[in-house]
């Protein structure tokens, strides 16, 4: 190990080290300075002076998180892989300046430390790097000569364009230039520093941060208290104490013994490493559809959320003709309040065990389905990454482990009219920071499951989004199966009996 692997461990291990008028400083955890350690210290004290000038970023080094760590893991299968970049893209009809637009992305990385840093390896373990000069990765292309459809294309190439996780920033703008008053803005951030929530919290402070700097003026969002290692520390430290034992005793007695695969009659061969060609298929629930499951599930003490999950349940039993099925759903990750505001991966799973044997009636089932989500939501805080490590599953490269169907209904945070709108099928002209916008949507859909349906409300309907995987499924196959789906529900909402 080198001196620089060495400080990095110490760091890792929680201690922190800096000068302080020429001379070497110790904090942070303690107990890592055994006698060994501060003999180390002492005999590299100048060399370790000499780094600590020359580059500082180098002990700002902390350990991931158990998701991240997984992420990071599936890169290194597959670099080259665009699964995991997440795009936000909209098309501005406004002059802009595009110094102006560039400090508004530094100002967002100073905000978000995750959003500058890299992900290199310490030994045999991935680690998290904070930059405190790292280069933004901004790029203004010309796109005046260009037809609609080879912007298109460009764009959704610069979206899959892989990252580096190691070596390269985790966040890149690429910013298309149609003309003085059409430009496409494309923010491209990977996975491993952020998730759904994360984009929602970013969408509401871009505009802000930008009407700051057009005014000079210092943007009014509220300072962050907490960071994403705080939630690294916490995660680590309730997987190790005795409530991590408690949720893993939980999952243990829920997903023990024989797991069932889920077996939906597919329209290929399943290849035998999984692919992750996707498609996706839209559909709409009537208003009166809408009306009538809310109505259901106020009746029946459930969420609309377990009525729509409970239904999905019955369809995949349907398809299949087995009793056992198990789904699975992203939870937000995100259960303590000191978290909500930083942009970071905490987006996790768990897994709704369904028992359809004994001919139950949809109501008796809606009741089963009931307590399995308050059991899982009760015990969500336990990684999946690790749940999946410790149950031992039986590794299967042509499917996604555990579950290989999953279900969400999307919410949106409060005041989120805008984050609508961007991850809305609709193209509607907004006010966004003064600017005259729309969305610019592309298919952002490779598939990581089989069947992937996602659910949100839109005004006062529920719209579907049933995402496959394009190299098992035809897409006629999948509008059958959201056909079904809707003829389901009519027939839940007229007989739960």
């Amino acid at each position: 190990m080198n001196l620089i692997e060495f400080l990095q461990d110490l760091s890792i291990k929680g201690l922190k080290l800096w000068t302080d008028g020429g001379k070497l400083k110790t904090g942070g955890s303690q107990e890592v300075l055994t006698t060994d350690v501060i003999a180390q210290l002492k005999q590299y004290k100048s060399e370790i002076l000499q780094l600590l000038k020359e580059n500082p970023d180098i002990f700002q080094v902390h350990p991931l998180s158990y998701g991240q760590k997984g992420l990071w893991f599936l890169w290194q299968l597959s670099p080259h892989n665009h699964n995991y970049n997440v795009s936000f893209s909209v098309r501005i009809y406004s002059k802009v300046d595009i110094t102006i637009w560039q400090q508004v992305f530094q100002a967002l990385r100073e905000r978000h430390p995750l959003l500058r840093s890299t992900f290199p390896k310490l030994g045999e373990q991935p680690i998290q790097q904070l930059h405190q000069h790292q280069a933004l990765d901004f790029l203004q292309i010309d796109a005046s000569s260009w037809s609609e459809e080879e912007l298109n294309k460009k764009v959704i190439a610069a979206h899959r364009h892989p990252f580096n996780l190691e070596t390269e920033p985790v966040m890149r703008v690429r910013w298309f230039t149609c003309s003085e008053q059409d430009h496409i803005m494309l923010l491209t951030i990977h996975h491993i520093a952020l998730d759904g929530w994360s984009c929602d919290l970013i969408t509401k402070e871009l505009p802000q941060l930008y009407q700051a700097q057009l005014n000079g003026l210092e943007a009014s969002l509220l300072p962050l208290k907490h960071s994403y290692q705080d939630y690294v520390s916490w995660q680590k430290e309730l997987v190790e104490g005795q409530e991590g034992e408690q949720l893993w005793n939980y999952w243990q007695q829920k997903l023990g013994g024989e797991l069932p695969v889920l077996n939906l009659p597919t329209d290929r061969p399943r290849p035998p490493i999984q692919t992750d060609n996707g498609g996706s298929y839209p559909f709409k629930l009537s208003e009166k559809l809408t009306e009538q499951l809310k109505e259901l599930a106020q009746t029946e003490g459930a969420t609309l959320y377990m009525i729509l999950l409970a239904a999905f349940q019955v369809l995949l039993y349907r398809y299949t003709g087995q009793e056992d099925i198990l789904v699975g759903s992203p939870t937000s990750g995100r259960t303590k309040a000191e978290f909500a505001s930083i942009v970071g991966y905490f987006v996790d799973s768990v897994v709704m065990r369904a028992d359809l044997s004994g001919n139950l009636s949809f109501r008796d089932f809606l009741y089963q389905v009931r307590q399995t989500v308050l059991g899982a939501l009760a015990h969500q805080d336990y990684p999946f990454s690790l749940l999946v490590e410790k149950l031992q599953v039986e590794r299967d490269s042509s499917r996604s482990p555990l579950f290989q169907a999953c279900f969400v209904l999307q919410k949106f945070l409060e005041s989120q009219d805008v984050q609508k709108v961007f991850f809305s099928s609709k193209t509607t002209l907004m006010n966004w920071g003064g600017l005259e916008v729309e969305p610019f949507v592309f298919d952002q859909y490779e598939s990581q499951y089989d069947l992937f349906l996602e659910m949100v409300e839109e005004d006062s309907y529920l719209v579907g989004l049933l995402k496959y995987n394009a190299d098992l499924f035809d897409e006629q196959t999948i509008a059958r199966i959201a056909g079904h789906f809707q003829n389901l529900l009519e027939g839940i909402v007229n007989d739960p009996q």
